[in-house]
């Protein structure tokens, strides 16, 4: 029973910093862009989270493994829209090619925040990094990554990748599944 209770747990203290980091970076994304969204309210951005069962640094490669990462990647956009949703990770990974436009990934490559759980600590770790060439290896995603700040550990457990926003003209951006077209569609808020 101690087992069930620790995982319990761990799952709560997860979930809470899942949902601070998400607040965190909706204020910070929608104070940063509150006279764009004000200019153009029919522009949503959206901001992802992918969610992993570990995650294993290669510093000498600049690269970091999602491990069994989860095959959905979280989807949001702040105000005035607020519409959230999950796409399959081969959807996303359309948004790192050529063909996804001008405001892609691949364009411009987002910052990210690594969420990572260590046992044994207090608090999680975490390291903002500019991320670029997400390739998938089995049921693991591996990022290079250009570090800005913050602590890369070489392993961890449960992780949560805070990816920053994509505006339209990207692959998640209006008419994405009939999102931000006028009507509810999937994941309109």
């Amino acid at each position: 029973m101690k087992n069930i209770s620790d995982f319990q747990k761990s799952f709560n203290y997860m979930f809470n910093v899942f949902i601070l980091a998400a607040l965190t970076v909706s204020t910070v994304v929608f104070t940063a862009t509150s006279a764009t969204s004000a200019a153009s309210p029919e522009k949503p951005e959206f901001m992802f989270v992918q969610i992993a069962e570990g995650v294993k640094v290669d510093p000498a490669t600049s690269t970091f493994r999602l491990v069994k990462v989860n095959q959905q990647t979280v989807y949001f956009s702040d105000r005035p829209e607020r519409i959230a949703g999950h796409i399959n990770l081969a959807k996303y990974l359309e948004e790192w090619t050529e063909q996804a436009g001008k405001d892609s990934f691949k364009a411009d490559p987002p910052n990210a925040v690594l969420s990572v759980y260590e046992p044994g600590k207090s608090d999680n770790t975490l390291a903002v990094v500019k991320i670029t060439d997400p390739v998938v290896d089995g049921a693991d995603l591996i990022y290079s990554y250009k570090f800005i700040e913050g602590k890369l550990p070489a392993a961890g457990g449960a992780t949560s990748l805070f990816i920053d926003w994509i505006g339209v003209g990207g692959g998640v951006g209006v008419g994405f599944h009939g999102v931000g077209v006028g009507f509810r569609g999937p994941g309109w808020r």
